[in-house]
C-alpha cells in the first residue's frame, strides 16, 4: 500500500522516505510530520513489501519498525544491507520495543533508533541528518 498525500506537497529534491510498520496509524502519524517538512512518504505494512518497493524504486531513506510479524525489522535491515546497491541506504528503527537492544546490534544494520512515542523534533532532526550524511 503506497501512500497518497493528504497534506502538503513534497518539495522536489527533499527526499522520498519509506515507512515500514504493521500499524497504519503509526505510519499516518509519521506521514503527517514528514510531509509537513516537504518529504514524500510511502508506506509498506510488512518487510517483504518493503523489500520489493526498495528493489523497484529505492527511497532516500527507510524508517523501519523493529517488531513486525513474519519478518522483523532486523531481518529487513539485514537484507537491505546485504545488497551492495543499498548498503548505504539510511535506515532508522522507529519502535516502541522496550527491551534493551544493544547499540552494537542496532548499528550493525541501521543508522540509529527512535523510540515511540515519537518526539516530532527528534524525528525531523534524525531524518535530516541521515539524508545530509548520504549526499
Amino acid at each position: 500500500m503506497s501512500s497518497t498525500s493528504y497534506f502538503s506537497k513534497p518539495i522536489p529534491g527533499k527526499g522520498r522516505i519509506l515507512v515500514v510498520d504493521d500499524v497504519v496509524d503509526n505510519f499516518l502519524l509519521v506521514q503527517v510530520i514528514l510531509e509537513e517538512e516537504g518529504y514524500e512518504v510511502e508506506f509498506a505494512d510488512n518487510g517483504r513489501e518493503a523489500l520489493k518497493m526498495i528493489e523497484s524504486e529505492p527511497p532516500n531513506m527507510v524508517l523501519l519498525d523493529m517488531m513486525m510479524p513474519d519478518m522483523d525489522g532486523f531481518e529487513v535491515a539485514r537484507r537491505i544491507r546485504e545488497n551492495s546497491k543499498y548498503s548505504s541506504l539510511p535506515i532508522l528503527f522507529v519502535t516502541a520495543y522496550d527491551e534493551l537492544v544493544s547499540e552494537t546490534k542496532i548499528n550493525s544494520v541501521a543508522d540509529g533508533l527512535i523510540k515511540k512515542p515519537i518526539d516530532f523534533d527528534e524525528l525531523i532532526d534524525r531524518v535530516q541528518t541521515a539524508l545530509v550524511n548520504t549526499n
